[in-house]
């Protein structure tokens, strides 16, 4: 016998049904479901095409566009505030698990850290000094201490010469080709020989000699401990550690290093990425990670900020050509004069900020305003309404301003008078006087847009003085009482760098590896890391590299508290402890990407 409808009910927890209510829950119900399924349609189309497409949705920050990791065998999850700044899971090795645990305990040991130590201190004794006139290679004897760092380098590392392919590049570039076993696409780690030279009238000043490599318990001094060769050291402990262990590669490694990064870069970075293009060809790296961003702890929560973008560069000069003469008899303005009024005009006219929601500083805003742990609740919500409120992102820009003077270089174009020269006698009327101002490009300008904006700028004064203004190679004014010239000086103009995806395949496991180091260390792995985008300042040598990957990063796998002093300044010293550390990362990061699925 059925139990009775109100027996049924309490068994079931069922209330009694309505027939009549019952179609329009149903009706309702269709509804719901058609509107959810048609969301999930749209969602997956705009993951599907937003990278290649031109739609206005897909020019929104792609901080919450971010799709899972594609690229990735092993996906890691993602963690809290994904909505607004995704963050990974730690990314651990698992094809070769064991070995990368294998070397977290030898990375941990003391006779480690005194190899590492003793092999950088080897290589800072070389004093890879590169100068701004330094001339070609070959015609510069300046170059021949390249050569002792190269011998320094094979003496250290016989594993690495013997089992990698070994190309030097205008002599003293270095590639090292580590052959995978598969077809995948290669990618590089980049980093540079040369160092900023030391002024003479400084040695005095620094605490060690700054060639010395002196190793004080704590610190390693000298030039280039941190900028940049504790990175190529860092990179080939990590090599030598895995060829030790008997690793073989799936993917070819790359590893290229210039030796002229701190003056120009042309001969070493650009000749490297020529070769590398002639050999694999354009697009034919899956990523490369470079020296740039360090470590920061902010009230107790690390953040990582690897760079995914630079600033454009311009050294605009500006020459001031008038008659000579006596001085006794002056004419109202001298060449002097005339350029002090160009240089003022420039210095009260400066580029205004601009925070938009397709630019990294934005994305690096909202990823402060999403994970640290000190930032101020109002700017905090400011932020996040500033995702789609056009009022509350131009707020928001004031404030950042206000805020840090930072801000003024991150989102605009950012100029400075630094050199300057005229006259060759006080009695003389001065011929010819000029000004060289440097420019950091903001990543929404250009340097035709900052050629023209020069151009604007200075039209009116050229014609109040009667000066023909030549303006990059073109005539713009004619006059008839001198001549200013405007010119890229010595030809150095470089447009902002394209952006790198994040949220893909090699953003990823560049985040995930980083945490993966952090959970390895003994000294490290109480701390919260947090890993977000950044807009690099400077400029590099993935300057050159543009060419050969869409996915270049910039990042320097040590704290800003493990520089003494900071770098290209006197008492220049890295952190013994860091050393360890930074291999750690490496280690990571290449088994990561060769256990990876990426193109």
């Amino acid at each position: 016998m059925a139990p009775a409808q109100s027996d049924l009910c309490r068994l079931t927890g069922k209330a009694p049904r309505n027939h009549q209510h019952e179609s329009v829950w149903s009706r309702l119900l269709l509804a719901c479901s058609v509107l959810i399924c048609s969301l999930v349609f749209f969602l997956l189309v705009l993951y599907t095409f937003c990278d290649s497409a031109s739609l206005p949705i897909c020019h929104l920050p792609r901080l919450w566009l971010t799709r899972p990791c594609n690229g990735l065998s092993k996906s890691p999850s993602l963690g809290v505030n994904s909505a607004t700044c995704p963050q990974w899971t730690a990314l651990h090795p698992t094809k070769h698990r064991g070995l990368s645990e294998d070397l977290d305990v030898s990375y941990s040991s003391e006779d480690f850290k005194q190899r590492a130590i003793q092999v950088l201190g080897d290589a800072v004794r070389v004093p890879t000094e590169s100068y701004d006139d330094n001339g070609p290679v070959g015609e510069d004897s300046r170059w021949d201490t390249f050569a002792e760092l190269h011998r320094v380098l094979e003496a250290s590392f016989p594993r690495i010469y013997e089992s990698l392919n070994v190309t030097r590049v205008n002599t003293y570039g270095l590639v090292f080709h580590w052959q995978g076993s598969t077809s995948a696409k290669p990618y590089i780690l980049a980093a540079h020989q040369d160092v900023v030279p030391v002024e003479a009238q400084t040695v005095d000043e620094w605490k060690h000699d700054p060639y010395s490599g002196y190793y004080d318990g704590t610190w390693i001094w000298g030039r280039g401990t941190c900028d940049d060769k504790s990175d190529l050291i860092r990179q080939l402990l990590a090599i030598d550690s895995l060829l030790q262990q008997g690793f073989s590669p799936a993917r070819t490694l790359i590893l290229s290093y210039g030796f002229d990064e701190e003056s120009k870069g042309i001969e070493g970075a650009g000749h490297l990425a020529r070769y590398l293009e002639e050999a694999y060809g354009r697009d034919s790296f899956a990523l490369l990670l470079d020296e740039g961003s360090l470590y920061t702890d902010m009230g107790g929560t690390v953040f990582a900020t690897p760079s995914i973008s630079e600033k454009g560069y311009l050294d605009v000069e500006i020459t001031l050509s008038t008659l000579g003469g006596h001085s006794s008899v002056p004419p109202s303005h001298t060449s002097i004069g005339l350029l002090s009024r160009f240089i003022a005009v420039v210095e009260d006219s400066p580029h205004q900020a601009s925070l938009s929601r397709t630019g990294t500083p934005f994305a690096t805003t909202q990823c402060l305003a999403a994970h640290h742990p000190m930032y101020p609740e109002d700017l905090r919500k400011l932020a996040r309404k500033a995702l789609t409120d056009d009022a509350a992102l131009k707020v928001l820009q004031e404030r950042l301003l206000a805020s840090d003077p930072l801000y003024k270089a991150m989102l605009g174009t950012t100029q400075a008078v630094d050199l300057i020269e005229g006259g060759v006698k006080v009695n003389a009327l001065p011929e010819r006087a000029s000004a060289v101002v440097n420019h950091r490009i903001a990543e929404h300008s250009s340097v035709g847009e900052l050629q023209q904006h020069m151009i604007d700028l200075l039209t009116p004064l050229a014609i109040k003085y009667d000066l023909a203004l030549v303006a990059f190679g073109s005539n713009v004014t004619c006059g008839g009482a001198g001549q200013v010239v405007l010119s890229d000086f010595l030809g150095t103009a470089l447009e902002p760098s394209p952006v790198t995806p994040t949220g893909h395949g090699p953003w990823a496991i560049l985040q995930g590896s980083i945490k993966a180091a952090f959970e390895s260390s003994p000294a490290r792995n109480n701390s919260k890391v947090v890993v977000i985008p950044s807009l690099s300042i400077g400029n590099t040598d993935t300057q050159f590299y543009w060419n050969l990957t869409k996915h270049i990063f910039r990042f320097s796998p040590s704290f800003d508290t493990d520089r003494f002093n900071g770098e290209h300044t006197i008492n220049e010293a890295f952190r013994a402890d860091s050393l360890s550390e930074g291999v750690r990362f490496y280690t990571k990061f290449i088994l990561n990407v060769d256990e990876s699925d990426l193109p």
